[in-house]
């Protein structure tokens, strides 16, 4: 997902628009692209971490099949997603290796955007709770949480392996705790492997997740786990204040119909499933996902190739000179100018992101660093000629 900060121009809103609330005067949003740019069908689009390649043919077909027989249009969609929550219990039961998962222990919601949502709504609304990040991560957190008013901590990562800073992060939940003018921390959001910077949680950080009071939920972002196969859903089973969130828009190709799941506890998932928007996820969005997902084994067979293809295009960025790539859990590389290479790289970074976007390649430049998404063979070959040649020109 392309996260860019635009300025909503709110500024004057307290004066144009009374009855605006006033702390949006200083919001930042969320747009799909950077305002004044477009996305052309015809440009490698590495800049959104979806997969490079459209569902087969014979997929869209059986797709195809399924909404022309069994979707009434005059009829509201499953609003329980009964057949898409089982078909999802039994994927996370593979995945975990614990058959123990259950419809019960699933929400599914219109993207992961939406569970995000619901999940700030049900545990910090009414001052009663802060959300704790570590920046840079995905930026919907934070976003979503000023958009309904609740207070936001914001903790650094260790800029050379963007493990989370500890310290900082017991000090906050700490603090919040003691003092009675601020709110509790109650969600903690953490993303394994993180984006942009693509690094899996360590030990010592699912330790201290592990180590939170019960009275604080802890999110675990599973939206790259088909690329990092690492998992720790099965922690949910004996952990009631956890909550993993998975998404179809990425290796199941499905970024289109906008699905995202979440697994907790059974007493979680009914809160969550109050808080629900009556029929969020269309008939044909539902069906979709339940085609993924018994089709799975065909889907995914392409993650082998991307991994792949990712440490071909790593091993050749790194040996740009200008260029210090990250290691990688996920389906993208992340990677910042060295030092000394531009006076100002933050600057510099954006002048290589439009002079490869004319070329027609896009790429997010987000948290000091460019993200490049893993494309198709052809795809990532452009990229690397393009960006050596930006590089060159600096």
């Amino acid at each position: 997902m392309l996260e860019i900060a635009l300025d909503f121009a709110l500024e004057h809103c307290p004066a144009m628009l009374p009855f605006i609330r006033s702390d949006l005067a200083q919001f930042s949003g969320y747009a799909p692209h950077a305002e004044g740019e477009t996305q052309p069908e015809q440009f490698d689009q590495l800049d959104t971490n979806e997969c490079p390649y459209d569902l087969p043919p014979e997929l869209k077909d059986k797709l195809a099949w399924q909404i022309q027989q069994q979707i009434q249009n005059n009829r509201y969609p499953d609003g329980g997603h009964g057949g898409l929550r089982e078909a999802i219990a039994g994927y996370v039961s593979e995945t975990a290796g614990a058959p123990s998962f259950t419809p019960d222990h699933i929400t599914v919601g219109n993207g992961s955007d939406e569970l995000i949502r619901s999940l700030i709504i049900a545990t910090c609304l009414g001052g009663e709770g802060s959300v704790l990040v570590a920046n840079p991560t995905f930026s919907m957190y934070r976003i979503i949480a000023q958009t309904l008013g609740v207070p936001v901590i914001q903790v650094g990562r260790n800029p050379e392996t963007f493990e989370v800073d500890l310290d900082a992060a017991k000090s906050a939940v700490a603090q919040a705790a003691q003092d009675s003018s601020q709110p509790p921390v109650r969600l903690v959001f953490m993303v394994h492997p993180n984006s942009p910077t693509a690094n899996a949680l360590t030990e010592a950080e699912i330790d201290w997740l592990r180590s939170l009071p019960a009275s604080t939920l802890v999110v675990i972002d599973e939206a790259y786990y088909e690329f990092s196969r690492q998992t720790l859903v099965a922690e949910v089973l004996s952990r009631p204040n956890w909550v993993i969130t998975r998404t179809f828009s990425k290796a199941f190709r499905l970024a289109a119909h906008r699905v995202g799941y979440g697994v907790a506890d059974p007493a979680v998932i009914r809160v969550l499933e109050q808080l629900r928007l009556p029929y969020n996820l269309p008939s044909l969005t539902q069906t979709a996902a339940q085609v993924a997902l018994a089709n799975r084994g065909e889907l995914l067979a392409v993650v082998d190739e991307i991994m792949e293809e990712r440490d071909r295009l790593h091993q050749s960025l790194s040996a740009l000179p200008q260029l210090h790539c990250f290691a990688t859990e996920a389906n993208f590389i992340y990677a910042q100018l060295k030092p000394g290479v531009a006076a100002e790289a933050d600057a510099a970074l954006n002048q290589v992101r439009k002079q490869l976007k004319a070329q027609g390649t896009v790429l997010r430049h987000t948290g000091g660093g460019l993200r490049i998404t893993i494309g198709s063979p052809a795809e990532n070959q452009r990229t690397l000629e393009r960006l050596t040649a930006a590089l060159a020109n600096l």
